[in-house]
Parts: structure tokens; C-alpha cells; sequence
């Protein structure tokens, strides 16, 4: 409990230093919790307003407050090397994750998810260079995972491209094809792949993922 505290706190030390909506929208949340809540106890009985009123505030706020802390997140590690490795990375679920697969000087690069959904490339950096990785990675996976789905996701602002923020969400969305058991399989037949695999002097691809920024809790 004094854990989470201290977390919370310091979540909310860094919000407010790169947040000045912040104070605004979490009162408004636990306003529009009170009064949802104030509204559910009268149904139900008198004695009931004061108690659902302060959950559903206290509940208000932290909703709120967690998505703020997630919008700081992507504010603070978007358009760095190694930004989607960093959202992948906390992702809830039967994922596994690999960063930079494949890197060039450009430091353009390809991450690799490994779920239910299949397997899933998903590429940062500039369009044209990125979409030249994903093919040289999807033509070199293809030979190990056979029949399995192999999704590519170019993370940008274009189009064709999934915004930063929607990158959780649009892997989600795939089609589960693979049963729990058979996830862990697939990623034990692609960890030989990874072995010395070359990385650009002076790119370090988890970069963004090792930045000091607000938790969502």
C-alpha cells in the first residue's frame, strides 16, 4: 500500500510539471463521479447518496488522472528512437515482445509482438525506409512461422499509418488465431532469429522505454 502511495505521488509530482490541464480535468472527473454517483444512491436509498457519491468521485478522478498520465507518456517519448518498443512494452496479455529486430543507420526499426493475433511487425521511422525492414523481416520470419499471420504496422502520423497512442488498441483489435499455449511456442521458434542480430553504433532502440516518466496506476 505505501508502495502504490509513493508511486501515485510521484505520478502526480511529474503530471503536474508537464500538464497544466491536469488540477481541471481530474476535479471535473470526480465532479461529473459525484454527481453520477449521488444520483445512483438516491435511487436506490437516501443513506446510500453519501457513500456512492465518494466512490464515484474518488473513481472519477482516478480515471481521469490515469489518462493524463498515459497522454504524458506518449508526449514525452514520441518521435524518439525506440518509442513504440516502450508502449509495447507495457502492454497487458499474453504478448512478448522482442525491440529492434531489425535496425538500420537511420535509425529506423522494427519491433516484434508475438501473441494470439500471430506475429506482429511493427515499424518506426521514415515510410519508405521502415516499409523496406518489415518486408527483409517479414520474408525472413515467413520461413520459420509458415502458415501463422505475420501483421505489419508502420507507427506514424500518415496515412496508413497508427498514431503512437493507438498502437495498444490497434494490436488488440487483431484476430486472436492462436491458442494460450501455442504463444510462448511460436516465440521459443523465433528467439534463434534474434541471435546477433546487428545494431547501429550509437542507437540504443530502448531508449524511450528507460526514460524516467509517470506510471499510470
Amino acid at each position: 500500500m505505501k508502495d502504490r502511495i509513493r508511486q501515485l505521488r510521484a505520478a502526480w509530482s511529474q503530471l503536474r510539471e508537464v500538464d497544466d490541464k491536469a488540477i481541471a480535468l481530474i476535479l471535473l472527473g470526480a465532479t461529473a463521479g459525484l454527481l453520477l454517483g449521488v444520483g445512483l444512491g438516491f435511487l436506490i436509498t437516501i443513506w446510500a447518496m453519501p457513500v456512492f457519491g465518494l466512490m464515484f468521485a474518488v473513481l472519477g478522478a482516478l480515471i481521469v488522472f490515469n489518462r493524463r498520465v498515459q497522454k504524458a507518456q506518449y508526449n514525452a517519448i514520441e518521435g524518439q528512437p525506440g518509442a513504440a518498443a516502450a508502449v509495447l512494452n507495457i502492454m497487458r496479455g499474453q504478448f512478448f515482445v522482442t525491440p529492434a529486430v531489425a535496425v538500420n543507420a537511420k535509425q529506423d526499426m522494427v519491433h516484434r509482438v508475438v501473441g494470439r493475433c500471430g506475429v506482429v511487425l511493427v515499424g518506426e521511422g521514415s515510410g519508405q525506409r521502415v516499409k523496406g525492414l518489415l518486408a527483409k523481416e517479414r520474408k525472413r520470419l515467413k520461413r520459420v512461422v509458415g502458415d501463422t499471420t505475420i501483421t505489419s504496422i508502420v507507427v506514424g502520423d500518415n496515412e496508413g499509418q497508427v498514431a503512437l497512442n493507438k498502437l495498444q488498441t490497434t494490436v488488440n483489435k487483431l484476430p486472436r488465431e492462436l491458442k494460450k499455449s501455442d504463444v510462448p511456442k511460436l516465440e521459443r521458434r523465433l528467439k534463434p532469429l534474434d541471435r546477433g542480430a546487428p545494431v547501429p553504433k550509437g542507437i540504443d532502440p530502448l531508449a524511450a522505454s528507460n526514460r524516467k516518466r509517470p506510471k499510470p496506476r
